[in-house]
């Protein structure tokens, strides 16, 4: 194993580095999207069993699944492993989004209307503050499951230390087999926990002390 490490550990850094990038970037852009539906969903009363209905069945759909029909629409790379990501992403931060945004308490949100500030305002100064820790339990959840969706995208020919995996597992019997599955494997966990205990220091960085404590 360290053999194998010595020599590609340059590789092996570089696959964490796509790797890892492309998770942040995918839930990034999930947070944008969910938080955007979450703000419709809540402003429209009669959205909200359909929301629930997406969130629900859409983490059924096997990752495989969505890349065999996203695979003939974008063809292979990076752009199929973006939008199965993405996709898988956004479900754990709409969901927790909702709930946070319904759980602000209404009057504050007319105090802060009674005190002139806009819709706009009142959003960005008073509902998504209250319902930041909620979001970012969701946020870290979306995470957790995006760094194993990205190795499974490796299928795609995507980028990140899914490529070792799947390497491995065509090798089965073969000298490397073993260290390619295992590498790719406890970097990937590695990883996410890594990134994880930064999304928990984020949140305590954006959530107000008042919240917070």
């Amino acid at each position: 194993m360290w053999t194998f490490l010595a020599d590609r550990w340059a590789d092996v850094l570089y696959r964490s580095f796509q790797h890892v990038s492309l998770v942040v970037q995918s839930v990034a852009l999930a947070t944008l999207i969910a938080i955007a539906l979450a703000v419709l969903v809540t402003a429209i009363g009669g959205l909200r069993p359909a929301a629930n209905a997406v969130t629900a069945v859409g983490l059924t759909i096997p990752s495989f699944a969505l890349l065999g029909l996203v695979i003939p629409l974008v063809g292979i790379g990076i752009m199929p492993s973006v939008i199965a990501v993405t996709f898988y992403a956004i479900l754990p931060i709409l969901r927790n989004a909702v709930v946070g945004l319904d759980g602000v308490n209404p009057t504050l949100v007319e105090s802060a209307r009674g005190m002139g500030l806009s819709p706009t305002a009142t959003f960005l100064r008073v509902r998504l503050p209250l319902a930041w820790p909620v979001i970012v339990a969701g946020l870290r959840v979306s995470t957790q499951m995006s760094m194993g969706v990205a190795a499974i995208a490796a299928y795609a020919l995507g980028p990140g230390l899914g490529g070792y995996i799947f390497t491995g597992l065509s090798q089965i019997g073969g000298a490397n087999a073993l260290n390619y599955a295992l590498v790719g494997t406890v970097g990937v966990v590695v990883l996410a926990l890594l990134l994880d205990g930064l999304l928990v220091l984020l949140g305590r960085l954006t959530t107000s002390r008042g919240i917070r404590d």
